[in-house]
């Protein structure tokens, strides 16, 4: 049985938690870097917050050989 893991990407900006979200939920890494930065205009700016709880708390990819 396969699952996917919620982790760090290559594909990043700055720490990778957008783009890792992006592969975990099969979307375009762009939309999920837009609707991002949107929601954390919209919310006082809380999206800060979350995004650095969220750059130690999701793992990095594992290599695998």
């Amino acid at each position: 049985m396969s699952y996917k893991k919620l982790t760090k990407s290559d594909d990043k900006i700055f720490a990778g938690i957008c783009g890792g979200m992006a592969e975990y939920l099969d979307f375009d890494p762009t939309v999920v870097r837009v609707a991002y930065a949107t929601l954390t205009l919209f919310t006082a700016f809380s999206g800060i917050i979350l995004y650095f709880v969220l750059w130690f708390i999701i793992p990095k990819k594992e290599i695998t050989q």
